[in-house]
């Protein structure tokens, strides 16, 4: 008899468990990754936020910590995304699969495949699904409205099954997930697995600061908003206090902000305010935004650094899935996915009359 949790998802990234951690931005360092993949799931290093040079570090650093393969997430529009795409082909001895938004298109998908690199894109709606697969990706994530970040507003229960209908590559559902419950109940939908962002940001491998890692813990349901404040874009943040004057801000106020955090990103990376605002353009579902809103999707990353960097949450903005309001503990990666694996395999059992 197979085992119940060995799945497309496995079989294609060869990790022990139907589980991916995903590439949080300063999150998912090679500290994090390795934690997650050496108990057992397949983690996204965040190449996203960093440049060519960068990631190649965080790549031959990750390499020595652990023996697994691991992913790589990045856009295609970032500054560098050329290097960075040579960068990742020439280690697809160790890096078994890229994750992205929109961005790539068949050419690129098609280089990764040659190279023998899973794609596998993040998606909100089922269209993007169908379009991501009619490109090449073999293999899609979909984040249901509970997701952190930039997030739709189809729930992952309603927009999971569509996808799995709408699609004949293996799905990973994303949204909600934090436990062998959940595993279980994705695997019932038909999914191959679960990705989980702020679960394994909220563990101890993770490398934001205590002060940050409380605000998680203390924040219940109730703390935790969708706005489109930031750059016009629904986001999911806890309701921090830098949340709570953007929430209240107005037009002016929110010129400012694009304004500070232009120059802020402009400092950090480099770049000039042109490659800035291509930037945000591509980073948006939809290329029609205000010079602020578009400032702001580019420069928004600098706000998220300063509280899961510097752990200044009353400046900073905390990004957050629905699920981290019922999460109230800080597990290890191994504890956690050996908690998930037990779980899921008693569930799984109970469902098949076998308990």
């Amino acid at each position: 008899m197979s085992d119940v949790l060995t799945t497309p998802l496995t079989q294609a990234l060869g990790c022990r468990l139907p589980v991916i951690q995903t590439a949080m931005g300063w999150i998912a360092t090679p500290e994090l990754v390795a934690a997650s993949s050496n108990a057992g799931a397949f983690g996204f290093l965040a190449g996203a936020v960093m440049k060519p040079a960068e990631l190649g570090e965080a790549i031959a650093r990750l390499r020595d910590l652990t023996p697994h393969r691991f992913g790589v997430n990045f856009h295609s529009f970032q500054p560098g995304a050329a290097e960075i795409v040579d960068l990742i082909v020439a280690n697809s001895d160790r890096v078994g699969a890229v994750s992205f938004g929109r961005g790539p298109d068949a050419k690129m998908i098609g280089r990764f495949k040659d190279a023998g690199i899973l794609c596998i894109p993040t998606v909100g709606a089922v269209k993007h699904a169908e379009k991501m697969v009619q490109l090449g990706c073999e293999m899609i994530t979909v984040q249901g409205g509970e997701g952190g970040g930039h997030t739709g507003a189809v729930a992952t229960t309603v927009l999971l099954p569509q996808v799995l209908d709408a699609v004949e590559v293996p799905v990973v559902a994303a949204g909600g997930f934090a436990d062998g419950r959940g595993l279980a109940a994705a695997l019932a939908y038909g999914a191959a697995g679960i990705a989980m962002g702020t679960r394994f940001l909220m563990t101890s491998d993770s490398p934001i600061p205590d002060r940050s890692k409380s605000a998680y813990v203390r924040a219940g349901t109730g703390d935790i908003i969708v706005s489109t404040r930031i750059d016009g874009i629904p986001q999911r943040m806890i309701l921090t206090p830098a949340m709570q004057r953007i929430e209240a801000s107005g037009k002016l106020a929110m010129w400012k902000r694009a304004i500070e955090a232009g120059f802020a990103m402009k400092r950090q990376t480099g770049a000039s305010f042109g490659e800035l605002l291509r930037a945000a353009r591509g980073m948006t579902s939809h290329g029609n935004l205000s010079l602020p809103q578009a400032m702001m999707a580019a420069a928004a990353p600098m706000l998220i650094q300063k509280a899961v960097v510097d752990g200044d949450t009353e400046n900073g903005l905390l990004a957050t899935g629905l699920v981290g309001g019922r999460l109230g503990d800080l597990p290890s990666c191994a504890e956690l996915l050996t908690s998930i694996e037990k779980d899921a395999r008693a569930r799984l059992a109970a469902l098949r009359g076998l308990d």
